[in-house]
């Protein structure tokens, strides 16, 4: 079962991980970062021992996207900037192929940080035929 897990952010600036650029994160104390980080990265390469990690990117900031709005006439209309206001962006996301919705869930509690809001969301299953 595939599942992607959704990491929403708004670090200021923007960067990775996000932890180090919001508010809720610089307020975690330092050394504490440094072992969640590092219990994170052992969880990470735990992952993908496993065979469950499929991809994973962070994503640059909103203000480096291209919005593409379909159209009537069939030509799509770009636009600069992110999608909408808000006060989260997709930050990155972490594709995970795991043997149930608990596994899911229990590789996605490994994602809520500091700052970071955490979206899970089953992948759509094509119908064959």
């Amino acid at each position: 079962m595939k599942y992607v897990v959704l990491i929403h952010s708004n670090p200021q600036p923007w960067g990775h991980p996000t932890i180090d650029f919001t508010d809720a994160g610089r307020a975690v104390p330092p050394e504490r970062r440094a072992a969640d980080g590092a219990a994170f990265d052992a969880f990470l390469a735990d992952l993908s021992a496993r065979g469950e990690l499929v991809a994973a990117e962070a994503l640059a900031a909103p203000e480096s996207a291209t919005v593409l709005r379909g159209s009537l006439d069939g030509d799509p209309v770009a636009t600069d900037g992110p999608y909408a206001e808000a006060a989260e962006h997709l930050a990155g996301f972490f594709l995970v192929d795991v043997a149930s919705p608990e596994r899911a869930r229990e590789v996605a509690d490994h994602f809520a940080g500091p700052g970071d809001t955490i979206e899970l969301r089953p992948a759509y299953v094509w119908a064959q035929g």
